[in-house]
């Protein structure tokens, strides 16, 4: 049996190419995490590379052996004035490793990190089309409320953003 491991990465070129790997075939699955589709991996790469020079991020990875199956970013770098609170960002499982449990492990060690950073109280948002909201309900967060043509889908067309919050 294969067993998952979930840490936080570093900057490698392993990891690298990975989490290019994974962010160009979530954009082109519809994914929405800021990028159009076709999204150039130099452009994913460059993404990632100003993601770890980032010291408000953590940036954790779930292994499965030597292959990168998802991701989450913890952002703590926030303004002076939310010092209790942290952001979810740029959830991703590959699409073969999907309905495995894999996002909500990576969202638990995401939520963990948090709270041992002092953190009281977790932001995310994700698309109302194709989005992740029943996972993020599962896991306790509560909608705080859904903003109508938000973003852009990675392959056009507009779609509402639903926030959601959590007290850790």
């Amino acid at each position: 049996m294969t067993t998952m491991s979930i840490q936080p990465l570093d900057a490698t070129p392993h990891t690298l190419a990975q989490l290019t790997d994974l962010l160009v075939e979530t954009v082109a699955n519809g994914g929405s995490v800021s990028f159009m589709h076709p999204l150039a991996p130099a452009k994913a790469r460059a993404f990632w590379e100003r993601s770890f020079a980032d010291p408000g991020k953590t940036i954790f990875g779930a292994w499965i052996d030597e292959e990168l199956v998802g991701t989450v970013t913890l952002v703590t770098g926030l303004p002076e004035n939310q010092p209790h609170r942290a952001e979810i960002a740029k959830m991703m499982v590959a699409v073969a490793h999907r309905g495995q449990g894999i996002a909500s492990a990576l969202l638990g060690v995401a939520e963990a990190a948090a709270r041992a950073a002092g953190r009281t109280h977790l932001m995310l948002d994700t698309a109302d089309d194709g989005g992740a909201s029943g996972l993020y309900e599962r896991h306790g967060f509560r909608r705080a409320g859904a903003v109508p043509d938000y973003a852009l889908k990675p392959h056009g067309g507009l779609t509402a953003t639903l926030f959601y919050w959590k007290p850790l």
